[in-house]
């Protein structure tokens, strides 16, 4: 299983079923359990990255289960969720390392956020894929396959929509249409480069031209792949531009 399972310890289903998806949303994999004795003896306990756990549980509580996990050397970070705040359980809980406390409802920027947090390593967390395309049904297809490789992926209909959000400086690697209305992916390449963003860019269109291709190559793309593509031509594409994202980062 892979190293950045997300575990949920939860005794209400709903909440367990709502943290999971959302959770697999973000690009992780999440597996739920309803009670800390379910989550100790299960093989999941190796594998998890970051775990989120109920402070009131019938049976072992969220505090006796990080106490037990300290006591077998687990050091994982743990992010604890309450409906009813009890300062007195923040801080030890706190005290021992917790991550974080949110408060039940949690919003999903709370609690990415969070998980962020308590995966310092960069290693631990998926890369975020940005796809750029004015075409609904490329946007949503195309999210959907580079969540299935195990990345994250945020979708914009517009260069200026991707341009306007957070996600474009947490973007490892942007694959962008070329023929797009307003600002096209050959002017959206330009401007970022413009502001000093060296990303990795991957082309998509319908409309080959050796002329674009000439351009966008010449001004660093990774690649220009042709719709439909095969979901093995992106896996392959996002990889090498991925490498290349990484060499980047370390280079002082």
């Amino acid at each position: 299983m892979a190293r950045n399972l997300i575990s949920v310890v939860d005794v209400d289903e709903s909440i367990r079923r709502t943290t999971k998806l959302l959770i697999e949303s973000f690009g992780f994999h999440a597996a739920a359990f309803e009670s800390a004795e379910s989550y100790l003896n299960s093989d999941g306990v190796h594998d998890t990255a970051c775990l989120i756990v109920d402070l009131r549980m019938p049976g072992m509580d969220g505090l006796e289960l990080q106490k037990r996990l300290a006591m077998a050397g687990c050091k994982v970070p743990i992010v604890f969720t309450t409906v009813s705040e009890d300062e007195d359980a923040r801080g030890r809980a706190m005290q021992a390392g917790a991550v974080a406390f949110l408060g039940k409802p949690f919003s999903d920027d709370q609690l990415l956020r969070t998980i962020r947090s308590a995966l310092k390593d960069e290693s631990e967390f998926p890369k975020l894929i940005s796809i750029v395309d004015d075409d609904e049904s490329v946007r949503r297809t195309t999210k959907l396959l580079i969540e299935s490789f195990g990345f994250r992926a945020a979708v914009f209909e517009s260069a200026g929509d991707l341009l306007d959000s957070d996600s474009l400086n947490m973007t490892s690697c942007l694959i962008a249409d070329v023929h797009m209305p307003g600002m096209d992916g050959l002017e959206l390449q330009s401007h970022l480069a413009a502001m000093g963003r060296s990303l990795p860019i991957i082309f998509i269109t319908a409309y080959d031209s050796k002329e674009s291709r000439r351009r966008a190559m010449q001004a660093g793309a990774i690649a220009f792949l042709g719709k439909p593509f095969s979901d093995e031509q992106l896996l392959q594409t996002i990889q090498s531009a991925l490498e290349i994202d990484n060499s980047s980062t370390k280079t002082p």
